[in-house]
């Protein structure tokens, strides 16, 4: 993972329910950390500042969050976003133990030779198709990686694909997500072309959420919504 530590300073939320429209007005978002089984806390904080932490840690690098004199790893568990202009919203934050592994989610990414930015398969004009942009892996949070990798250099052909399976994994890492979920596929444009047209230009999109992920449990937007 990453060596850069991430951090912010949180305080106290007093305003709940329907009142955070007021918070979010004034240039606050509201947060929760979910604490080891123990009762959650309510926090708030700078919304510019938690815009820049979420673009940086996401939702698989550590981030250290001071409420008061109490300092706590977390990671991010979710976040709620307004969908007018897809601000967000809420985030919830998981207090985690060092020493004990977690789930997270982390992206997907192709790995190139040094010399190249493209697959073979999109070198000759063919397209590459992203079904999967992360996967759920299990790590102690120390060893979450910021990033997987799989060979792009493996596609070549229309039909060639990357299934989980073929993610390169660091040391310490265990992948949670199937091993048998495609993670991009190569076709030919004209293939994809014509089924936009057939499906209304929406085959591309059809074909990357077959593979979605459900969202996890405990994580239902009811219950943001109280927080």
């Amino acid at each position: 993972m990453s060596n850069d530590q991430l951090s912010i300073e949180l305080e106290k939320r007093e305003v709940l329910g329907k009142q955070v429209k007021k918070l979010r007005s004034s240039g606050k978002i509201p947060a929760v950390i979910h604490n080891h089984g123990k009762e959650s806390i309510v926090v708030q904080g700078d919304k510019t500042a938690l815009i820049k932490l979420y673009n940086s840690a996401g939702k698989h690098h550590p981030v250290e969050v001071k409420v008061g004199d109490k300092k706590f790893t977390t990671l991010i568990k979710s976040v709620e976003f307004e969908n007018k202009n897809q601000d967000i919203n809420h985030l919830v934050f998981n207090a985690v133990n060092i020493n004990q592994k977690v789930e997270a989610d982390v992206p997907i990414h192709p790995k190139y030779t040094d010399e190249n930015t493209a697959s073979p398969a999109e070198r000759a004009g063919l397209m590459v198709l992203n079904n999967l942009e992360s996967v759920t892996i299990e790590a102690i949070p120390g060893n979450i990686p910021d990033a997987l990798f799989y060979d792009a250099e493996k596609l070549v052909e229309i039909g060639d694909h990357i299934k989980a399976s073929d993610l390169i994994l660091p040391e310490g890492v265990e992948l949670k997500t199937s091993l048998d979920s495609q993670i991009a596929s190569v076709f030919e444009p004209s293939a994809v072309a014509a089924a936009n047209d057939a499906a209304g230009g929406e085959a591309e999109e059809e074909v990357e959420a077959e593979t979605d992920e459900v969202p996890s449990e405990g994580t239902d937007k009811a219950s943001l919504e109280e927080e």
